[in-house]
């Protein structure tokens, strides 16, 4: 279970990369302000947060575009799993259940 049970909330692309570089395991959840779908996803987030190894981080891809780009980020919520920092998994556009996102993170 991971030593944080609350998802940490990301500023920028800077953030992002240290958050990915300081934990092993991450997953990171890109969410827009007023979008009924990620709204739905924070309280699964922090079940994932509490039910697994992994340290999950949510950023609003709108406070730095250039992660957009970056991580080809077309809809929200979009979810990405880091593993050692490297991209390892990542769904996007739709709700997911928590234990669906478990498996996902477990998987890794």
């Amino acid at each position: 279970m991971s030593e944080t049970t609350r998802p940490e909330r990301l500023e920028d692309g800077d953030d992002l990369d240290r958050f990915i570089e300081d934990n092993d395991l991450a997953l990171v959840e890109f969410y827009s302000l007023g979008c009924p779908k990620c709204q739905a996803m924070e309280p699964i987030i922090g079940n994932v947060a509490r039910a697994t190894d992994a340290a999950v981080g949510m950023l609003n891809p709108r406070d730095d575009l250039s992660v957009m780009d970056r991580f080809d980020i077309s809809s929200t919520p979009t979810l990405i799993l880091f593993k050692n920092g490297e991209q390892v998994g990542k769904r996007a556009g739709g709700v997911e259940g928590t234990e669906a996102l478990v498996e996902f993170v477990e998987a890794a």
